[in-house]
């Protein structure tokens, strides 16, 4: 079985990982914006190569849904 207990609450470095998605999921409803549009959208980007250096277009304050690029 693949090591993924990084991302479980109860080991170390889980419990980030669950507060940091709650917090962008949150932000996204927050902000009006669906969430799962939203992470949908987002990981495709991250997944097709975006630049680091325009993380800041990716927040769930800047989402445009429909814009994928």
């Amino acid at each position: 079985m693949p090591e993924t207990r990084h991302y479980e609450p109860g080991f170390e470095g889980g419990g980030r990982t669950w507060a940091t998605l709650a917090t962008l999921l949150q932000t996204a409803k927050m902000n009006n914006v669906d969430p799962l549009d939203w992470l949908s959208q987002t990981l495709t980007r991250i997944a097709k190569g975006w630049p680091v250096s325009e993380i800041e277009a990716l927040m769930p304050w800047n989402f445009k849904p429909h814009a994928m690029g």
